[in-house]
């Protein structure tokens, strides 16, 4: 049940932040993605300190080294709650954070089905209703990140249809000096005889000598 108060309550926390002084932190998705960071960062420190024993009881028995899959996993949700607040690692953070949530519900079940007296909040049902919501945030975070993407991918394809080609802004084509010459005198060379004998009489009708 922590998980789920630090969830709520931060997100709730973020939304009042938001209408006061911080337009930026209203948005649903905004406020959700601070609350699953917060949830995040608290359960993945549980790990190392305050239930690491009881979460290692929670690890099914055909699963190896219960120890090293809660330390890594604790690391990974540290990790995870730090992607969420960085807008280019925000969407995989969601991803994996997705992930994770399915691949441990198996040993919330362990738990549920195996232990003598649970709290009423790790029986079964109760557990698989949080583990529903942790998995409607993620997913509240991850779909306008994955809009936001394509929306900016299909501006940087409209950008890129709008440009113009390499050849259009090199612009028209421009002869070497040399060049230059040797095709005036292949133009002087090809033209008939009598433009040629013309238009020397009127450079020597034009001299002034």
């Amino acid at each position: 049940m922590a998980p789920l108060l630090f969830l709520l309550l931060t997100t709730a926390l973020v939304r009042v932040i938001g209408h006061v002084s911080r337009p930026g932190l209203k948005p649903w998705p905004v406020a959700i993605r601070w609350g699953l960071a917060v949830m995040f960062t608290v359960t993945g420190i549980s790990h190392f300190a305050g239930m690491r024993d009881a979460l290692i009881a929670m690890v099914p028995p055909w699963l190896p080294s219960a120890a090293a899959l809660v330390t890594v996993t604790g690391i990974l949700e540290l990790l995870g709650a730090a992607g969420l607040l960085v807008r280019p690692t925000r969407i995989w953070a969601a991803i994996g954070l997705g992930l994770m949530l399915i691949v441990m519900f198996p040993a919330n079940v362990h738990l549920a089905l195996t232990a003598e007296h649970p709290p009423w909040d790790d029986t079964l049902v109760p557990r698989t209703l949080m583990q529903l919501i942790f998995l409607a945030a993620v997913s509240a975070v991850l779909i306008p990140e994955a809009r936001r993407l394509r929306a900016r991918g299909r501006r940087n394809k409209r950008t890129q249809h709008r440009l113009p080609s390499p050849k259009a802004r090199r612009g028209p084509r421009q002869l070497r000096p040399d060049r230059l010459d040797s095709r005036v005198r292949e133009i002087q060379d090809s033209a008939p005889a009598s433009s040629r004998s013309s238009a020397h009489s009127r450079k020597v009708d034009e001299d002034p000598r």
